[in-house]
């Protein structure tokens, strides 16, 4: 990628900033991190953060480290350590370094140690709801900048002025496991009059008897996230902190710690957060959503995450070329899901192959075309893409064509085929229906046409012009398909703020068995990306055999019929 690519992709005030920092010597490297807790799976809100980071460390010749914050255990889990990993390679980024915050727990705890010895940190016996209500609680929906008059100062534990050596030990009996979960916590002596509620002597550690995937039983105390994070970046020489607007009301306490502990400066700088509509973005909710079966697994082509996006089809570059073609605005802002869906069609139309695919076949049978006879017309295999060439399809005298490209009765508009209107079949000929077969319900099963043997690929030699272009199959020659077709999973625009039972959309999934595809499809391997001519683009998925490949809808190709046939028109 050119500087000039990498500039586009990095908010100019951070990028301002950064060349700031190292213009005036506060750094003279940059380096940046990625720190995923691993309790889920990737998904699009956190693309933005990473491809910051990434993307800053690279413009500026620096590094990036992936430092997973596991400093909950009863949460974490190798499974997303390693998809995490993936995920993030899948997009392109690269990292020199992967770090856990598990890496630092004996620094941290020696940290620890010395605000205790400083008198900056003491042992509180106050149960959670005890220590919520001496703090009091911000306003729902204000930040705390905006209510520096309207918050009642907290009231100080009881505890808060323990000796430090009372302190030391029991800090050490609480690492050692001597105490029951619940029964005391570190806490930070800053001040429990302080506008900004975080800096009410907040809980530095908590006691969990835990196992942790990689430092096993060792520990009884685990950091909170607000401890272990401005500590770990300090530890790592992090010059930037890049992060989302959550964090601006944390900034004081980590800036307060690393001031305290005369430790290395890392600086916190925060953008908007990324915020697309239809789209989960909360692991807890979508983590329920895997364990209670309402989604296959993380790897539903209904989520967005990383996962389930590329099980569907969507390409790395269509995202980052969304993500980061969002724009960059002071405050959190929503982004429409078909913005995100134009840019991953615009992508696809460039890559996808053409191919031709009935998804609801009925039968056309051409009565005056040669019994036997089977003909291989030239089809292009990507208009966008001159490089692409052609294939050879097979004709007969029997095809499958779409259900919806037929109607007994038409409607004003409809130009595709019905008795006695004529159409092109795609790189075929032109035919005119002449009758039709129902069954013993009434209804049709089998449309019957002729065919003009001049209009072989072309236009009609006398001049003929037909209003319709519809796509087919040969019946003789067709694969059977699984097409399964995706809507959105949710019914409302913000599926973060309801509870997910009441939420979930009954028709976000149809899979089509019966549908039939081209005979090349046979050889589609698993993440192959096709446009079905007509329809959209499609994926195929990792369930596809040789013998009947599936097919995930990616994204539908824009169909005016369609939208005017529902507007009654």
């Amino acid at each position: 990628m050119s500087p000039e690519e990498t500039n586009s992709r990095i908010p100019a005030f951070i990028r301002e900033a950064v060349a700031e920092d190292l213009k005036n010597g506060r750094f003279n490297y940059i380096r940046t991190r990625l720190p995923p807790e691993p309790n889920g799976y990737l998904h699009i809100g956190h693309v933005k953060a990473f491809l910051i980071d990434y993307f800053t460390a690279k413009e500026f010749g620096g590094e990036l480290y992936l430092r997973f914050d596991d400093t909950n255990p009863s949460k974490e889990e190798t499974e997303f350590v390693e998809a995490i990993e993936s995920d993030a390679s899948w997009l392109g980024i690269k990292w020199a370094k992967v770090t856990f915050a598990s890496d630092y727990f004996d620094l941290l705890y020696d940290w620890a140690v010395r605000l205790v010895k400083l008198g900056l940190a003491y042992v509180d016996d106050q149960t959670q709801e005890e220590m919520s209500a001496s703090r009091g609680t911000l306003p729902k929906g204000t930040k705390w900048s905006e209510t520096d008059s309207a918050i009642k100062p907290g009231v100080d534990s009881p505890y808060r002025n323990r000796p430090v050596e009372e302190n030391l030990d029991l800090l050490e009996r609480m690492k050692n496991g001597e105490f029951a979960e619940g029964s005391r916590v570190l806490r930070a002596k800053i001040d429990m009059a302080h506008p900004n509620i975080l800096l009410r002597d907040p809980v530095m550690y908590r006691i969990m008897n835990v196992h942790h995937h990689r430092t096993g039983d060792k520990w009884h105390i685990y950091p909170m996230y607000d401890w272990s994070h401005g500590q770990n970046d300090s530890m790592e020489g992090i010059t930037h902190s890049l992060c989302s607007n959550e964090y601006i009301i944390h900034r004081p306490l980590y800036e307060w710690f690393l001031e305290k502990l005369e430790a290395f400066p890392s600086r916190q700088i925060e953008f908007s957060r990324l915020n697309l509509t239809y789209a989960m973005m909360s692991k807890r909710k979508l983590r329920k959503m895997v364990e209670t079966g309402v989604v296959r697994g993380w790897d539903d082509p209904r989520l967005t995450t990383l996962r389930g996006l590329r099980r569907r089809g969507v390409t790395p570059e269509a995202i980052i070329n969304f993500v980061t073609g969002t724009g960059e605005t002071k405050n959190d802002s929503w982004v429409e899901m078909a913005q995100f869906e134009a840019i991953i069609r615009d992508d696809l139309n460039k890559r996808a192959l053409r191919r031709m695919a009935v998804l609801k076949p009925l039968k056309l049978v051409i009565d005056n075309y040669p019994e036997g006879q089977t003909e291989e017309l030239d089809a292009i295999n990507n208009p966008e893409d001159p490089n692409a060439g052609t294939r050879k399809v097979k004709f007969s005298k029997v095809i499958y064509i779409e259900q919806d490209d037929f109607r007994e009765t038409p409607p004003p508009k409809y130009y595709r085929l019905f008795p006695g209107n004529e159409v092109r079949l795609r790189y075929a000929y032109f035919v005119k229906c002449t009758h039709i077969v129902k069954d013993n319900k009434g209804e049709v099963i089998e449309v019957h046409a002729t065919y003009d043997p001049s209009t072989r690929g072309g236009d009609s030699p006398d001049g003929r012009k037909v209003k319709s272009t519809i796509h087919w199959v040969s019946a003789e020659h067709a694969i059977p398909a699984e097409v399964r077709m995706y809507d959105q999973l949710f019914t409302v625009e913000r599926p973060d703020d309801g509870e997910v039972e009441s939420i979930i959309n009954p028709k976000s999934l149809e899979v089509l068995e019966n549908a039939y595809v081209e005979p090349v499809l046979a050889e589609a391997k698993a993440g192959d990306k096709i446009q079905f001519e007509r329809t959209g683009y499609f994926c195929v998925d990792l369930d596809s055999t040789p013998t009947k490949p599936v097919f995930n809808l990616t994204v539908n190709l824009k169909d005016t019929w369609t939208k005017l046939e529902k507007k009654g028109k």
